[in-house]
């Protein structure tokens, strides 16, 4: 694996022959510029495959699900992109159905955050993932055109968003996501650029 692709950006990184580690370190709040920066691509459109597998940290607080993901089209800085990930605490094993139907989230950097959508009563940007759990391989896959995004889990669509929040014409590095408490895994990236 060539480390030299890769940037972390507020995380703290570890490779080995089959898959990548990366663990969120010093920012505390949720949905921020926690991320394993791809230098490779300038996406704008095309597709993103990844496999992802998260623990909880031993310091990971009451309310982390394992929250896990894709970055994309973010800029020069690391200061705008979109994003998408899961929560597997909700998934399979999950009882409650009000945590549950929050199994995925897209978000967009900065200001579009879960907490936004939630506390202003948007909806269309979280979904519930049946086939996700903690310590289980799932395989994000993000088709990604102009302003829509169609998310799939395990080779099953859960999102798509008509609309991305930094617009159409958005280019920019792509990245591998975790959030707090999350301990996590990726491997098999895959990126179809197609313009």
């Amino acid at each position: 694996m060539d480390k030299t692709i890769f940037k972390p950006i507020h995380t703290k990184v570890n490779y080995s022959d089959d898959c990548i580690e990366v663990i969120k370190k010093d920012k505390t709040a949720p949905d921020e510029n926690t991320y394993l920066r791809n230098t490779l691509y300038d996406f704008h459109n095309g597709t993103i495959e990844v496999d992802v597998l998260s623990k909880l940290t031993k310091d990971a607080p009451d309310y982390a699900r394992g929250f896990i993901g894709i970055v994309f089209r973010a800029n020069a800085n690391d200061s705008e992109f979109e994003s998408f990930y899961i929560r597997p605490t909700n998934g399979m094993n999950c009882l409650d159905p009000v945590r549950k139907s929050h199994g995925c989230q897209y978000f967009s950097y900065p200001g579009y955050t879960f907490a936004y959508f939630r506390e202003f009563g948007i909806e269309g940007y979280e979904n519930a993932v049946d086939t996700i759990a903690l310590e289980k391989w799932s395989h994000i896959k993000a088709e990604i055109h102009g302003n829509k995004g169609i998310f799939f889990v395990d080779h099953k669509k859960v999102l798509e968003v008509n609309g991305f929040k930094h617009g159409a014409n958005a280019r920019g590095a792509i990245g591998l996501y975790v959030d707090i408490g999350t301990d996590g895994f990726f491997k098999n990236l895959k990126v179809t650029c197609t313009d």
